[in-house]
């Protein structure tokens, strides 16, 4: 079986945040997502879309994931499964499986002491150190819209498209080139200029 990317629904999660990727990652990268939830139930978007979880995380096999996304949302800033959340990430950690956190989920990486040792960014550096009291990463925190160190990739939730982009690295979707291309449409809506950089 090929890995697919995981993506977690839940009751309230930012559809758009992971948005970008997902699609690229079926249209060019040509992987397979799949859906995953908390259990079996039906969970509505904060955009309002349905999704029926195509799996659940009990049991989870870190050999079928090939990239585990999570989408903002407000369940990070409540309570939520914890335990479960930080058994999966631990395990996937562990086999070495890249993880990928935007927005509020950062919080989730920040209590499973992923964010301790690696550059990371989130909403703002005071977010973490407010919603995650053990959280011991403050030196590693670095003020953009996405990181990537090591397998781990983290993001604002004001930067779904520098999120994608960090993802695509991480997998090799596209070329260099190309990534620089799509990053310059979807994110400033124009085609790089070929003169750029060339001096007379």
């Amino acid at each position: 079986m090929i890995p697919a990317v995981h993506v977690l629904v839940f009751d309230g999660y930012a559809d758009w945040e992971p948005a970008f990727a997902l699609a690229e990652l079926r249209r060019s990268g040509a992987l397979e997502v799949v859906s995953l939830g908390f259990g079996d139930a039906p969970v509505r978007s904060m955009g309002g879309l349905q999704v029926e979880p195509d799996r659940s995380l009990e049991g989870l096999d870190p050999a079928t994931v090939r990239l585990l996304i999570l989408p903002g949302g407000d369940m990070w800033e409540g309570p939520y499964s914890r335990t479960q959340i930080e058994h999966t990430l631990g395990t996937l950690h562990a086999a070495g499986v890249p993880i990928a956190a935007i927005c509020a989920a950062t919080l989730a990486l920040a209590r499973a002491g992923l964010l301790d040792d690696r550059a990371h960014t989130s909403n703002e550096l005071a977010h973490l150190e407010r919603a995650v009291p053990e959280y011991r990463g403050a030196h590693q925190y670095v003020d953009a819209l996405a990181v990537r160190d090591r397998k781990v990739i983290t993001a604002s939730g004001l930067g779904p498209i520098e999120f994608a982009r960090e993802i695509f690295e991480e997998l090799q979707i596209f070329s260099d080139t190309d990534r620089m291309v799509w990053f310059q449409l979807f994110k400033h809506g124009r085609f790089p200029d070929p003169n750029a950089g060339r001096h007379e």
